[in-house]
């Protein structure tokens, strides 16, 4: 019997009720513990605000750590809603489709089609890449599979997003770019983190109006030094001089980067079209809390 192409169905996961209701959205990164913690999603769950409508596990982004799909499974029993990572770095599109529906199985169903950092960036640059497709095609793949129902009894209800990035020139390109992800079925994008924002309101506005949900990425950074690193690892990473200047001369520079971190914040949600903020915590999910409060962060 064959099976013709239906209407995807609408993922019912707290964080796409929450893009549909046309409400400020707020999401927050983790990483998964180093080791085999079975106890880290308990602590992790306790330690994020409910004003947080989602939370991103992160994939092996700087380290190995234990398995992003694992640990998603198990902020799920800890009422969390986790949006999970598909990283094309590491998997081939059998493996992406394969791990996308078992991830809606244990009820992730929020998934985000990235590259992640070339390996030769990361912990184990020796480690072959699989590259086998990218994130547009990712989405496409995982578009198709929903709206064909893989066959299934129960077909799969995505919601889908990709990673967006603002400071990318020439900007006719990085349109262009940002266009086919969306085109492809991301329903939400996460820019890069935001540093200048009148780059980003610039960015904002050559996009014009599309459909899907943008989230503004914010980061606290630890120090000037980190600032720089980032600099060098990331040509387009568009962080100003006097903000690095800033975390230099201060007292603290942990905590002058979490007020940085909260300016940005509060000033990007207010920027035309920007639906929501996302926080890049890198491991320090202890301070999503004092981010939101300083950003005045709300969910009305």
């Amino acid at each position: 019997m064959e099976h013709s192409v239906t209407t995807p169905m609408e993922s019912k996961s707290r964080f796409a009720q929450a893009l549909r209701a046309q409400r400020l959205v707020i999401t927050a990164e983790c990483q998964p513990p180093l080791g085999a913690d079975g106890g880290a999603a308990k602590k992790l769950a306790a330690s994020i605000p409910q004003t947080v409508n989602a939370v991103i596990v992160s994939e092996n982004h700087e380290e190995i750590r234990s398995c992003a799909l694992a640990f998603a499974a198990l902020l799920v029993k800890e009422n969390l809603d986790p949006i999970l990572p598909l990283v094309t770095r590491d998997r081939n599109r059998i493996a992406l489709q394969s791990d996308a529906l078992g991830a809606c199985g244990l009820g992730i169903a929020n998934l985000l089609c990235v590259s992640g950092d070339h390996q030769t960036l990361g912990v184990c640059p020796q480690a072959g890449g699989a590259f086998d497709i990218d994130p547009v095609q990712t989405l496409q793949a995982l578009k198709a599979l929903q709206a064909n129902g893989s066959k299934a009894a129960q077909p799969p209800a995505f919601c889908l997003g990709a990673v967006a990035h603002p400071y990318l020139r020439p900007m006719k390109l990085n349109l262009i770019q940002t266009k086919k992800k969306v085109e492809a079925g991301a329903q939400f994008l996460l820019t890069q983190p935001l540093w200048d924002l009148a780059g980003f309101a610039e960015w904002m506005k050559a996009l014009g109006e599309l459909p899907v949900a943008i989230l503004a990425s914010v980061r606290p950074l630890a120090s000037a030094a980190q600032a720089e690193e980032l600099q060098k690892r990331h040509k387009a990473a568009a962080i100003p001089d006097a903000l690095i200047a800033r975390l230099r001369k201060a007292a603290d520079p942990a905590k002058e980067g979490l007020a940085i971190c909260a300016e940005v914040a509060a000033k990007a949600k207010e920027i035309q079209g920007v639906r929501g903020v996302n926080i890049l915590s890198a491991g320090r999910e202890d301070a999503v809390a004092a981010i939101i409060e300083q950003a005045g962060l709300t969910r009305a």
